[in-house]
């Protein structure tokens, strides 16, 4: 079990940054954050989620007009800016990545499945890609709040690849923290049959 210390890391001391100090983070944390995110489960593996890290200042005015404008300042100031999408063909690697079923069958000439699964297994790893970044220090302000035909037209031109969303990333301002908004009670949300 993960100490109190490691649940306080990555979900209870937790925030979602706007604010971003000038540290910068290094292309070997990224590597890092990737392969720990890469290990949570996807269905029968498929691991679609595909994700451009905007770091240099070129690419983030590229990503500029894409933004709303509530996002654009906290946006250029993040160190970092995931693009977190999902890849449409993601089932041409299950024969590598679920090898004991022909599950690329699955999914050949299917395109509700596809999108379903995709989007679905995306969006997942997309939040283990969160939780693997704050794991390892980094503090993250994961957003919608920008134009996807845009930012797929100009990130991932050859349409295979979607855009979810957004994720900041760096060392967060604490003192520019607003006051953390309140969550559902377990017996709003839950039910035990």
């Amino acid at each position: 079990m993960l100490s109190d210390e490691g649940l306080d890391l990555i979900f209870r001391q937790a925030r979602t940054h706007s604010a971003w100090t000038a540290r910068a983070v290094s292309e070997v944390l990224l590597q890092a954050v990737y392969d720990l995110a890469k290990m949570g489960p996807t269905s029968a593996n498929c691991s679609p989620m595909r994700v451009v890290f905007v770091c240099s200042r070129a690419a983030k005015e590229k990503l500029r007009p894409a933004l709303d404008p509530g996002n654009v300042d906290k946006t250029m100031a993040a160190p970092v800016t995931a693009i977190i999408g999902y890849d449409t063909r993601f089932y041409e690697y299950l024969p590598r990545l679920f090898p004991h079923a022909d599950a690329q069958s699955w999914f050949v000439g299917n395109e509700a499945l596809i999108e379903e699964t995709a989007f679905r297994n995306g969006s997942l790893q997309g939040a283990y890609l969160i939780i693997a970044a704050r794991a390892l220090g980094l503090d993250c302000g994961p957003m919608s709040g920008f134009d996807k035909k845009m930012v797929d037209r100009i990130f991932f031109p050859d349409g295979r690849i979607r855009s979810n969303f957004l994720c900041n990333l760096g060392y967060g301002d604490a003192n520019k923290l607003p006051p953390r908004a309140p969550r559902l009670n377990f017996d709003e949300a839950c039910r035990i049959l």
